[in-house]
């Protein structure tokens, strides 16, 4: 790879240090460095057509192949132009306003249902949440996030999100002569328990009823759920579904409004670019929430995107195996966002410039595919890297996405090479963490 970068770049600058981390492989710390930037003084005129479209094969997870072209800066065509410029000026201020008007009332009712209760703390961990808290101030924290995020996914252009349930067979699971019926019903019940207010917990859409014969109590709850990971609204969408907890930078617990809505999501905050004990650290208090997920129906599930970075949405990287560790079965879903004009998937676009074309659209799709819990093997639990792929294999059959063996650092030099940096192989040596 380093050599092909080396044609783009005549006169490399003298090679630097590798970068080098001992950072655990399960570990849910991401890189907090920023994608490499422009810049207009070294821009490599040898940086040609050619050079990017031999990068796009080779980096094809990453690129972008609707009418907006690569980082969202194409030429766009005059039909195009002419519908973006109606949107600008109709939907684009009242999506605006709205999704604003969302954001602000459901901060407020945090903020009244977590008034008088202290948080959830582990001083050792730096972690702070709410998401132990009981009674009714957990359920209309839960209930109105269900609602009101799928309420925003609506002012955003998904009026309606197809979901479906496959019921196919597995080694390991537990299953019955009942259960197709179960996930036959299980669109109805998660469309009623977020638009009509019923409480339906997310794991009795997967109880099996056995005839003759409760095994109910044989039924093993999963510990987490794991997706693909293709744009940030995917978080949206599973905060409508099933309102999990999150793994987030530790600086998001000080955002304003957002802040404490993550905290009573429950999220596992990293604080990235530190020393690999604090990673192993944080691997250790996911692990611990997976376990207690799955062990407790009381406790908040985990919502883990093991591939550790965005995709163009036809693609599965890699897994880590963070999510793993724990040993508990995790339940698989895959996320599909189908497009015409414009593609949702975070990729190789800026995150001003992606929420503009977002809002600027007019309607949205999007696919969520809910696999059946899996339960891991014997060999699986004494071994986290087997259980993450055979997880990553079994998703890939079932969503006939293309498997990848490219990650954050590839990710990082196709950046690179479209924003026209000449210090390519320097990348090279940005371990993927």
């Amino acid at each position: 790879m380093e050599t092909e970068l080396k044609s783009m770049n005549p006169d490399p600058p003298k090679p630097e240090q590798p970068y080098t981390s001992s950072r655990d492989e399960g570990s849910y710390s991401k890189d907090d460095r920023p994608l490499l930037k422009s810049e207009p003084n070294r821009v490599n005129s040898a940086t040609t057509e050619k050079n990017i479209e031999e990068l796009e094969k080779k980096f094809a997870a990453f690129v972008r192949s609707d009418v907006y072209g690569p980082m969202g800066r194409g030429e766009l065509p005059l039909v195009e132009k002419v519908l973006s410029a109606i949107a600008v000026v109709t939907l684009f201020p009242i999506r605006f306003v709205l999704a604003l008007v969302i954001l602000v009332v459901y901060y407020v009712i945090c903020r009244v249902c977590t008034l008088f209760s202290a948080p959830n703390r582990d001083e050792e961990e730096e972690q702070e949440d709410f998401a132990h808290m009981g009674g009714w101030r957990r359920a209309v924290i839960v209930w109105c996030g269900r609602f009101l995020s799928r309420l925003l996914l609506f002012v955003l252009g998904f009026y309606w999100i197809c979901e479906s349930y496959r019921d196919i067979e597995l080694p390991n699971q537990i299953k019955s002569s009942s259960q197709v019926y179960i996930f036959i019903a299980a669109a109805a019940l998660r469309y009623v328990s977020v638009f009509l207010g019923a409480s339906v917990n997310n794991d009795l859409i997967m109880i099996v009823v056995n005839e003759g014969k409760d095994q109910s109590e044989d039924l093993e709850r999963s510990g987490a759920i794991i997706s693909n990971h293709v744009s940030y609204l995917d978080i949206l969408y599973h905060m409508s579904a099933s309102f999990p907890s999150f793994v987030a930078k530790r600086s998001v617990a000080k955002l304003p409004l957002v802040g404490l809505i993550s905290k009573c999501l429950g999220c596992v905050y990293v604080q990235r670019e530190s020393n690999s004990s604090d990673f192993k650290g944080v691997s250790g208090v996911v692990t611990k929430r997976v376990k207690e997920a799955h062990e407790n129906r009381s406790a908040p599930m985990m919502m883990l995107f093991p591939e550790g970075t965005t995709t163009n949405g036809e693609f599965l990287l890699p897994f880590k195996t963070g999510a793993f560790l724990a040993t508990a079965p995790v339940h698989p879903v895959i996320l599909r966002y189908p497009y015409q004009r414009f593609s949702l998937a975070w990729d190789s676009i800026s995150g001003a410039r992606h929420v503009f074309y977002l809002f600027c659209q007019f309607i949205n799709h999007m696919e969520a595919i809910w696999l059946p819990v899996y339960y891991p093997s014997q060999e699986e639990k004494d071994d986290p890297k087997l259980y993450a792929s055979n997880v990553r294999r079994l998703m890939t059959c079932e969503s006939h996405l293309i498997m990848s063996d490219i990650g954050l650092a590839e990710k990082r030099i196709y950046h690179a090479a479209l924003n026209g940096n000449n210090s390519l192989p320097n990348v090279l040596h940005q371990k993927d963490d």
